[in-house]
């Protein structure tokens, strides 16, 4: 199992990042709840930041068909995802064994890169702010917020948060949770239970996807 912090993976900045989510826990209401990343899209694949309005492509509209399969088998509640389409296509994959559509949740949106939309993300350092983007700061910030909201009332038992790999980054230390490399892959259906006072994640499925591109 490889650390996401493990030398040349992903990006670098991200200790930061999880610094920024580690001094804010949030404390979610519910005792279990699942977190899904959005299938794959062409932007993943050419490793580029990405439009809001980027689709899945045909192999990700497959793996998030096959995260549904996964979850038909969990009395999901509630369905909160990210408005960008990527995200918004997948919760609504997600949520038709279950006869849920999904609600919209902006704090859920990936990580706003401004006016390096379209260009290589490969060697990006999250601690610089994109210009026209959004700071780490504000971006850490506005997670935290959507994460709250979506996870906020204690009788819905079984909420999926449908979001990026950026949210993550963000909701496991917020938790004080460590990030492997295989939980970061696409359409990777996760489920979160409280274990005392502490978190457990648990990875329900290999849906055989890269996580190399995480936004």
């Amino acid at each position: 199992m490889a650390n996401i912090s493990s030398p040349g993976y992903l990006r670098r900045g991200l200790d930061e990042l999880f610094q920024l989510a580690r001094a804010t826990p949030i404390v979610p209401a519910c005792d279990t709840f699942y977190f899904v990343r959005h299938g794959e899209t062409d932007g993943n694949y050419q490793r580029i930041f990405q439009r809001a309005d980027q689709p899945l492509n045909a192999r990700g509209l497959e793996q998030a068909q096959a995260a549904a399969t996964v979850l038909r088998a969990h009395p999901l509640q509630r369905i909160v995802a990210s408005t960008m389409d990527r995200a918004w296509v997948t919760a609504e994959i997600l949520g038709r064994p279950h006869g849920l559509a999904p609600e919209p949740e902006d704090g859920l949106r990936e990580r706003w890169f401004g006016d390096l939309v379209g260009t290589p993300s490969a060697d990006h350092d999250w601690r610089e702010d994109p210009p026209n983007g959004e700071t780490l700061a504000t971006f850490v910030s506005r997670t935290q917020a959507g994460i709250r909201r979506g996870l906020a009332d204690a009788h819905v038992k079984r909420t999926v948060l449908v979001g990026h790999g950026g949210i993550l980054y963000v909701l496991a230390p917020s938790l004080g949770l460590e990030l492997a490399t295989e939980v970061l892959a696409n359409a990777t259906p996760l489920r979160f239970d409280r274990d005392g006072a502490a978190w457990r994640m648990t990875r329900l499925a290999d849906i055989g996807a890269s996580g190399d591109n995480v936004a």
